[in-house]
């Protein structure tokens, strides 16, 4: 059985070019970058140029803004915990209810710390709370950390005006955002898009590169205190020797997305809301999340009342289909999505939502197979529950009643 893989906001595929490009440096070229002799140097100039690549594609920005890290999550502690330590007079912080673990766990113990942090909500449709952010700021903030888009319901969030509310407010605040959705999926132009972005995190394998690998846009000039001590690599700003092939592969996806980036937005956005048609069209009482706002091209977050997503996921699963219910990282959790509840899905509803997230390897005739089997799977699972009237196709009218008396 073929699989269909619709799950790439968890991780991708390798790249065939990637991975081509990465063979020599688990090979010939192994060596420590760091060495003196002539081939380590090859291996240096490798690193170099990746770096080079990677500021490239992030609008031209100096190659020594690019520090290289072992996956997104280390960049976003690299950059909350390194921000803190580097500004001791300030301590507060400003995130949101919606974000990643990786920046909401780094800001829970934060506060634990001893930092106070702000944590702005969203609405229904999953936008940020303005006049809240706005209110959040004061004169002791320290960071404000805000995602570029949503892992989960794929809501691009409107970071060049966030930040440019708080440099106008305090030019003395970090802004950092966590960029791991859209780096490879969006243009990001860190001179002349994102100007009053101080620090942005990113990881390999979200855009068919390997997995462990990362890196932090740091902007020069921003203060941040290294996250991993040791040696002096990365200009002294991050312990350890430089994981090469990996660096090389990430360059190479990076390039890759840059040079097919408009023609692989429209062509994954056609089919991510052909999708999205086709399952309204044909599954009664569903709810879009976030299908109000900008998305990313790839994303779909779709939930269906009165049914679980753990029997829909594994039922997809026995077709071949790859699907999620959220973040990767919280999977083992049977509590509902905190994005979700952030964004008050009806609790009806809150647990059977599904994400699907399309890649340049998706293909139409994927999107048709889903579109075949999972309204029967849907249709199956609601004959079980007891909320839902199978001879009229719709809820029983005193569902919300039944659920609430328990």
């Amino acid at each position: 059985m073929d699989i269909i893989y619709l799950d790439n906001n968890a991780t991708t595929r390798i790249a065939p070019e990637v991975y081509e490009a990465m063979i020599p440096f688990f090979t010939d070229d192994y060596f420590n970058p760091s060495s003196m002799y002539e081939p380590a140097r090859r291996t240096g100039q490798a690193v170099e140029a990746a770096r080079r690549t990677i500021a490239d594609c992030l609008g031209g920005t100096a190659p020594g803004e690019i520090l290289f890290t072992g996956c997104a999550t280390e960049s976003n502690n690299t950059a909350i915990r390194g921000a803190a330590r580097a500004n001791p007079n300030r301590r507060h912080i400003i995130t949101t209810t919606v974000e990643h673990p990786a920046v909401l766990e780094v800001c829970r113990e934060m506060e634990r710390s001893g930092h106070p942090v702000a944590y702005v909500g969203v609405d229904r449709d999953g936008q940020i709370d303005l006049p809240g952010f706005i209110r959040a700021l004061t004169p002791e903030t320290l960071l404000v950390s805000i995602m570029h888009a949503n892992n989960e319901t794929g809501l691009v969030f409107p970071i060049e005006r966030l930040s440019r509310i708080v440099k106008e407010t305090d030019p003395g605040i970090l802004f950092h955002t966590d960029a791991t959705q859209t780096v490879g999926k969006l243009p990001i132009d860190m001179v002349r898009g994102l100007p009053y972005v101080d620090l942005l995190s990113f990881s390999g394998h979200k855009l068919h590169a390997p997995k462990g690998i990362g890196a932090l846009y740091l902007r020069r000039g921003t203060r941040c205190r290294p996250f991993l001590l040791g040696g002096h690599q990365e200009s002294g700003r991050r312990g350890g020797t430089e994981n090469v092939p990996y660096i090389v592969g990430l360059g190479r996806a990076l390039g890759l997305a840059t040079e097919t980036a408009h023609e692989d937005e429209a062509r994954i956005g056609r089919l991510r809301d052909r999708l999205e048609r086709g399952l309204v069209e044909r599954i009664p009482s569903v709810e879009v999340n976030g299908g109000g706002g900008v998305r990313l091209p790839n994303t779909l977050n779709i939930s269906f009342h009165y049914i679980e997503g753990e029997g829909m996921l594994f039922q997809l699963s026995e077709y071949g289909i790859c699907a999620s219910s959220g973040s990767a990282c919280t999977s083992g959790s049977l509590e509902p999505s905190h994005v979700l509840r952030a964004m008050k899905v009806p609790f009806t509803a809150v647990h059977g939502s599904v994400r699907f997230s399309l890649s340049r390897y998706t293909t139409e005739a994927e999107i048709d197979r889903v579109l075949e089997v999972f309204p029967g799977i849907v249709a199956n699972l609601r004959t079980l529950s007891p909320y839902w009237d199978n001879a009229r196709n719709a809820p029983r009218p005193d569902a919300v009643g039944m659920i609430e008396s328990h």
